[in-house]
């Protein structure tokens, strides 16, 4: 969840380099940031501050800043309160580290050095490998060697990056948190971070180190990079690809926000997704997947990841009558589940780092399944564990609330359960199914052309104290979605409900202040009404989404809004999804919310 930088080359600019790593890496969440970096003299320099980047920045005018080698970081908290002491990098006079991710055995590690007589200066865990390595150190250890040792003796799942002032060296390990390397070789410059998208225009080449893995970043080494395994041997556990991430990524253009932003990009990418995957080399990898002949598919994910799951679900049972289970990766992976040989394992994920995910797939692949992803980010640990990957084709989302990579993942799911009915090899299929693609693309563009309704009932409702969302059948993921994006981004209570199920309990709570955003469907049509019409009786207040020119649901609603579902079917759901997107995003404008970067939230969730 953290964000790491590392920056080593012949630039003197290395620390506004790294600064510029973390203001992209701004985006996953963070409540503190601080860099270190070795200055002109050879000695070495720390500052760190709770709060926004620019806290640190304002911290660092007008100091000397000449470099040619630094780290830096944002973190989120999860050992000891958001303070400057607490805050990243954690140095002493011999080195300084910065660290993503959870040391599960701390406080054991951290006894053990205290009777040594090491006396730590945080509340947090990371510090405890800062105090190993010098440790080792210490006793004439080699820097190489100290920082594989202490890393074995490291429990639960994380990423370092060391700066070693006596050398001015990089090091860097990990193991089931991310990190990637890469390096320019007309410049020679060699960089690291947790995040290949802070790289993006700085490297020509990207390094995706497996576990323990120990990355060495030197200005003396013909490779820039060295990669090395916990004995020290040279190894080839890694894989690398050419950067092709642009600058402009990290743009929002004429965007008030990211978020904003990445609603509008959802129908190039639907078009997009239909080039790659009918016409592209996309078709092969939904081949090879269809080759699997699942009996069952399990579904594991986490937040909007497995909503779309979910609706992936009905794809699988309705279209190919294969049993379908989803489950939260943070549960399924303590549940003991019932997993069989001719299972298949399904991880959606758009970072491809989310830790309860990458367990959830560590303990199918254990128990000898198949495994594939649907995943976001080529190179990610997802993508290097599973056995084929189906790539979602998103580009970068930046906004924390997830919008263009859940239409993304189900579309791709849409794709994966044609390809294993076998009818994707049917020419005529394949024209249909991408017209309906085509048509769920120019549907959005229209709905994005005319927002205004959706804007002023955000505006007339966005006050009110809290909100259900419900749904039928294949609308109920879709309410869910909806009710998470609210919470994420306008810091309101919403739930999500399969809309029979209000009256089983929950309808206890509608008064006149509470709204129902209610997807009234042309599929169970009449029930869905009903259901209406008793939060309706109970002085709710009725947001309908419904079909344009149904009268009994623009009737019954206090505001309506009216799309054409017609034509679309089975991708309808998506279409419904980006109005509730939008219906978010205004009420928390309205609010005053911190769109993008939502209080408390990360974007990749990195520690269990």
């Amino acid at each position: 969840m953290c964000g790491i930088v590392g920056y080593l080359g012949p630039s003197q600019n290395s620390v506004q380099i790294v600064l510029e790593g973390l203001k992209r890496l701004e985006y996953r969440g963070y409540d503190s940031a601080g860099v270190s970096f070795i200055d002109e003299h050879n000695q070495m320099q720390n500052f760190k501050k709770a709060g926004k980047l620019e806290n640190l920045k304002s911290e660092l005018v007008g100091k000397n800043l000449v470099a040619r080698t630094c780290i830096g970081h944002t973190r989120w908290a999860t050992h000891g309160g958001v303070t400057d002491n607490n805050a990243h990098p954690h140095s002493n006079d011999i080195l300084s580290i910065i660290h993503n991710g959870i040391i599960e055995n701390a406080h054991d590690l951290k006894s053990q050095l205290e009777k040594e007589g090491v006396v730590f200066k945080s509340e947090t865990d990371s510090e405890s490998f800062l105090e190993l390595v010098t440790f080792e150190l210490r006793k004439g250890m080699p820097i190489a060697q100290a920082i594989s040792q202490s890393f074995k003796k490291i429990h639960g799942n994380s990423s370092f990056v060391v700066l070693y002032p006596k050398t001015g060296e990089i090091y860097a390990i990990k193991r089931g948190a991310p990190l990637v390397a890469g390096i320019n070789d007309v410049t020679s410059e060699a960089l690291v971070s947790s995040d290949p998208y802070a790289l993006a225009g700085m490297v020509h080449k990207l390094y995706f180190p497996e576990d323990e893995v120990l990355l060495h970043l030197s200005a003396g080494n013909h490779h820039l990079i060295n990669f090395y395994e916990l004995d020290l041997t040279k190894t080839k556990r890694y894989l690398s690809k050419k950067q092709d991430l642009s600058v402009q990524v990290s743009e929002k253009g004429e965007f008030e926000h990211f978020m904003l932003k990445e609603i509008h990009e959802q129908p190039e990418l639907i078009r997009g997704l239909t080039q790659y995957y009918f016409g592209g080399e996309g078709y092969e990898s939904l081949t090879r997947v269809a080759k699997l002949k699942p009996m069952r598919i399990l579904v594991s994910a986490c937040g909007t990841a497995a909503y779309a799951g979910m609706v992936a679900k009905d794809f699988f049972e309705g279209l190919n009558r294969i049993p379908t289970i989803v489950e939260l990766a943070s549960e399924f992976r303590y549940r003991n589940p019932i997993i069989q040989a001719n299972d298949l394992g399904l991880f959606v994920s758009q970072s491809g780092e989310t830790a309860d995910t990458l367990a959830a797939q560590a303990m199918c692949k254990k128990a000898g399944i198949q495994t594939v992803s649907i995943v976001n980010v080529e190179g990610s640990t997802l993508f290097r564990d599973c056995d084929e990957n189906l790539l979602i084709r998103a580009g970068v989302e930046i906004g924390v609330a997830s919008t263009k990579a859940f239409t993304q993942q189900v579309l791709t799911a849409r794709l994966l359960a044609a390809a294993l009915s076998g009818k994707l090899d049917d020419a005529d299929y394949r024209v249909k199914l991408a017209g309906k693609f085509s048509l769920l693309a120019e549907r959005i563009d229209q709905l994005l052309a005319n927002i205004d309704n959706i804007k002023n009932i955000a505006e007339s409702i966005y006050h009110k104290k809290g909100f259900f969302y419900t749904g039928r059948g294949v609308y109920f993921p879709i309410a869910l979605e909806g009710a998470l994006k609210l919470k994420e981004i306008a810091y309101v209570h919403a739930e999500g409900y399969a809309a029979g199920e209000l009256k089983h309990g929950p309808i206890a709570l509608i008064d006149e202040d509470i709204v129902n955003i209610a997807i009234i469907a042309p599929d169970l049509y009449e029930k869905t009404i009903s259901n209406v019409q008793e939060n309706k009786a109970r002085k709710g207040i009725i947001v309908g989404i419904g079909q344009l020119g149904d009268k009994e649901g623009t009737r019954l609603s206090d505001y309506y809004i009216g799309v054409d579902f017609k034509g679309l079917d089975e991708l309808a759901p998506l279409y419904i999804n980006v109005v509730n997107q939008l219906l978010a995003y205004y009420m928390a404008k309205f609010k005053g919310t911190d769109i993008d970067k939502p209080r408390n939230l990360a974007k990749s969730v990195t520690v269990e």
